[in-house]
């Protein structure tokens, strides 16, 4: 396999194999973004030619958010008894699948169907959870940072596809932009392919920065159900107050986040006269901040306390949607928004990771991340819903941009409630 040559080579260079995992991941994340992100460019042109409501189509929006994020813990299940290529490879067929299906849609319950439910479920069956699980099985060191950089996939999808896409639908129309998603898919499954193992172990390593000199024995294989193992590891974790802080803090980061801004930012800009494009380009932007953000957060996290980062995180977020109703929208505004905003859009993933790890143990560090995932989905989920209808009903978004600040407001003085940890001390390591 091409695999354990290019293991080989790269151990020769002393290179560990960890960072091609980093590599196959990011772009599978980075295309997924493109995937999940795509229906804020397609909105009004499917209202356009079909004549379905904001509601209506939100309300797909919202189904898809909610099955992405419940979907994470039997993900994370999933992947650890079926590995992490087959359980890739599969979730690309079945988003793939659907989108291909959906060129040729014309009632709104199937865009619900395939939108929704089966691209909701396809998503996700990866989701952060694959980020997660890497970081923790193949990485000893630099956990943070590894999670940084798969986490800013997310940013780097929006800075290449949102722009992309908004151009060819508007040039060529929507069918011709998901193809081209299509198509970016199936070279990411081609890299899964090739390049993806389950665990070190397989290439006869260790973890990058275990210093340990024989190859960690994989764990042995539960054969209890999916679905057992998932809800037994909610029924454990529900126990802790630690879980549910991070679960409702989660919630918080999904609604201010994919649900609100990356759903309906495009949407808004439209109302106050702002082009299409130039609305995907000021996505785009936040995205080429956010990436910078998210790594910095990864190396932060390595070395700070993570309660703190997260405090600065969601307040800076809900000062930033608070300010945007007064920003005018004109461009100094929208700037100052975006750049403020984009630093931190999910800079709080690798700090609630960590925290995770820290708080469950790495071993079930996925399977709990799932869980609090979930809740991340939910209030995008709930977000995506509630912003339609404000929209629907009150012919505005911006009800919906206020009470999402409040919530940052309120999950930056909660996260503080968690226990204190020790502060993480960096750790050298080969490259």
């Amino acid at each position: 396999m091409i695999s354990n040559w290019l293991a080989a080579t790269l151990g020769r260079r002393n290179i560990h194999y960890g960072w091609v995992m980093v590599g196959v991941t990011f772009l599978t994340a980075l295309i997924s973004a493109g995937t999940v992100g795509a229906p804020g460019v397609f909105i009004v042109p499917l209202q356009k030619e079909f004549g379905w409501s904001t509601a209506e189509i939100s309300s797909a929006l919202s189904i898809r958010f909610i099955l992405f994020g419940l979907m994470a813990p039997f993900a994370a299940a999933l992947l650890n008894r079926y590995g992490l290529r087959n359980v890739t490879l599969t979730a690309q067929l079945i988003v793939v699948s659907a989108l291909v299906l959906s060129l040729g849609m014309t009632e709104v319950w199937q865009l619900v169907a395939l939108w929704g439910v089966v691209i909701g479920i396809g998503t996700g069956m990866t989701a952060l959870v694959l980020g997660a699980t890497i970081a923790t099985r193949w990485f000893a060191a630099r956990r943070g940072l590894v999670v940084g950089i798969m986490t800013a996939s997310v940013a780097t999808g929006q800075l290449v596809f949102l722009p992309l896409l908004a151009s060819l639908t508007e040039r060529f129309g929507w069918r011709l932009a998901l193809g081209f998603v299509c198509i970016a898919l199936g070279v990411s499954a081609l890299a899964v392919l090739l390049a993806m193992r389950d665990r070190p172990s397989d290439l006869g390593l260790r973890p990058f920065g275990d210093e340990g000199t024989e190859p960690l024995p994989a764990p042995p294989v539960s054969h209890g159900s999916i679905t057992g193992v998932a809800l037994g590891t909610l029924r454990d974790a529900s126990k802790s107050s630690a879980f549910w802080v991070l679960f409702a803090t989660f919630f918080v980061c999904g609604a201010s986040t994919n649900g609100l801004v990356q759903v309906h930012l495009i949407p808004m800009c439209l109302d106050f006269g702002i082009p299409q494009v130039q609305a995907a380009g000021l996505l785009a932007a936040m995205g080429i901040f956010d990436f910078f953000g998210t790594i910095t957060s990864g190396w932060l996290s390595d070395r700070y306390d993570n309660r703190y980062l997260l405090f600065w995180y969601y307040g800076l977020r809900g000062l930033s949607l608070i300010f945007l109703p007064f920003s005018d929208f004109s461009f100094y505004g929208l700037s100052i928004f975006a750049m403020f905003y984009g630093l931190d859009w999910i800079a709080t993933v690798p700090p609630t990771v960590r925290l995770t790890a820290q708080k469950f143990g790495p071993e079930r560090a996925n399977l709990v991340f799932g869980w609090i995932f979930a809740g991340h989905q939910l209030g995008a989920g709930t977000a995506a819903f509630g912003a339609g209808f404000s929209r629907t009903v009150y012919q505005s978004y911006l009800p919906a941009f206020f009470i999402a600040g409040a919530l940052c407001v309120f999950a930056s003085l909660i996260v503080l409630t968690l226990s204190r940890q020790p502060k993480p001390k960096p750790q050298a390591a080969m490259a």
